[in-house]
């Protein structure tokens, strides 16, 4: 599974870091996630997709 977070659509409501901490980090500067690594590591394909479940614009693509 791979994830990434469309930066266009990111408002920074940190719901995905609170989730998926190993998956995501948030930017310093405004607050908007990036997926640490575009891989989902075994094991963590569920919190991957609660994570992008719980984020409120969307901005979380996950591809099999």
């Amino acid at each position: 599974m791979k994830v990434r977070v469309d930066p266009n659509i990111c408002q920074g409501h940190t719901l995905c870091a609170m989730t998926a901490p190993n998956l995501f980090v948030l930017s310093d500067e405004d607050g908007h996630a990036s997926a640490i690594t575009e891989d989902v590591p075994a094991g963590q394909e569920e919190l991957a997709r609660e994570a992008a479940r719980s984020c409120p614009e969307q901005a979380i693509v996950l591809s099999e």
